[in-house]
């Protein structure tokens, strides 16, 4: 096997991958893993996060902590874990999330507060703390979301975070350039995962979401993988406050 073409290497970069256990984190984790960085899985759920470290990886390159998006202080403890254990942090994997899906009417002020709890102000503290533990050539990556741009209806708690989150990483991009970290995001169109379950099962919801993305099918994790270690890899050097989104052309609609 010839090696890594050196412009899209990760061997031996430190990634932190918050929502580790879950549909996309599970995934871009193992991808990263493949590719020969070292990863600190970390989720709400520590087993889960454990369990989702693939076998046969040696524990000097994966290990596992808990974070709970909501709790600045765990946050913190999991890039102060990763620094621990594998005596840096290069980069930083968001997938963490919750989907809320309801019509404005109807929607709780708890679902609106939680929905932004996590998935933006939560994104913010990760960013915050990740950055303060970084050098030069750090780099941050959130998963956005298509709905960061378009308008689905029931999704206002879940599109207003994503939206703040695609804003958010403009403007932490910009404070960060001087300190040599970017911040991007990747956005993906629908994508089959446990979070989209119940949506995807109604077959009226399915073919609805289908017929908005002009490729004709759902993502998958695997096709956010390229965009990743671009983002992680030195191609990705002069690349900050993007979000790149991976859709089949959903945000052309």
């Amino acid at each position: 096997m010839s090696p890594p073409d050196p412009l899209f290497d990760i061997g031996n970069r430190v990634c932190l991958v918050a929502g580790a256990s879950g549909g996309l984190g599970a995934p871009l984790a193992a991808s990263l893993l493949r590719r020969g960085a070292r990863v600190m899985l970390a989720d709400l759920d520590l087993d889960a996060a454990a369990d989702a470290i693939p076998d046969g990886v040696e524990e000097a390159r994966a290990r596992a902590t808990a974070i709970d998006m909501r709790d600045e202080a765990a946050i913190a403890a999991a890039v102060e874990a990763t620094v621990a254990d594998f005596g840096r942090i290069d980069c930083v994997l968001n997938a963490a999330g919750v989907l809320l899906v309801d019509p404005g009417a109807t929607l709780g002020a708890d679902a609106f507060r939680a929905s932004v709890d996590i998935n933006l102000t939560g994104a913010f503290l990760l960013t915050r703390a990740a950055a303060g533990a970084m050098t030069a050539g750090g780099r941050i990556v959130h998963i956005v979301s298509v709905s960061s741009l378009v308008a689905n209806p029931g999704y206002a708690a879940y599109a207003s975070s994503k939206a703040g989150l695609m804003q958010m990483i403009r403007v932490l991009a910009r404070e960060l350039a001087g300190e040599g970290i970017t911040v991007n995001g990747i956005g993906p169109a629908v994508t089959e995962t446990p979070m989209t379950l119940e949506q995807v099962k109604d077959e009226a919801w399915r073919d609805g979401a289908l017929s908005l993305i002009p490729m004709g099918r759902f993502g998958t994790p695997d096709d956010l993988i390229g965009t990743l270690v671009l983002l992680m890899s030195p191609a990705g050097e002069f690349i900050t406050g993007q979000t790149f989104y991976v859709d089949g052309g959903r945000t052309l609609v």
